[in-house]
């Protein structure tokens, strides 16, 4: 068991300067996610909210809550640095079904966001939260 959470939580990127810049990258990655994305499908707009696609066809509501959680609270976790390679995986679903199959036939300029998104939820997956994060407070309480 601690074997699993250690590689789920543990990230260190060797140095301060490269655990900071991932520190930062975090904020910010989260506050546009969150403040873009995330905003736009909690505010109301003309008395409607945006309408989400559903290209998988799932049931709506299933929808809904998918799109609102992965760009309204998994932009917190993300910022947060807590279970941040589980908590990636929504958005990434997200942003990789928007560039693969509901832009897929659009420009680059459209097609471009959620390519991006999408390399930067990857980055945080593989190498995780870096040493300020609440991951890394995690994994020094299970290490004692």
């Amino acid at each position: 068991m601690k074997e699993i959470i250690h590689l789920l939580l543990y990230s260190d990127l060797g140095s301060e300067l490269n655990n900071l810049t991932l520190f930062a990258f975090r904020i910010l990655f989260a506050f546009e996610l969150f403040y873009v994305h995330g905003m736009k499908k909690i505010r109301l707009k003309n008395g409607k909210q945006e309408r989400v696609p559903n290209p998988l066809h799932l049931p709506e509501k299933i929808n809904a809550f998918v799109a609102v959680f992965s760009d309204t609270v998994v932009p917190i976790f993300i910022a947060a640095g807590l279970g941040t390679r589980l908590f990636v995986l929504p958005t990434l679903g997200v942003t990789s079904i928007g560039y693969f199959v509901v832009h897929r036939n659009d420009s680059l300029d459209v097609e471009d966001v959620p390519y991006m998104y999408s390399i930067c939820l990857l980055l945080l997956l593989f190498i995780g939260a870096g040493t300020y994060s609440f991951d890394n407070y995690l994994i020094q309480y299970f290490n004692n």
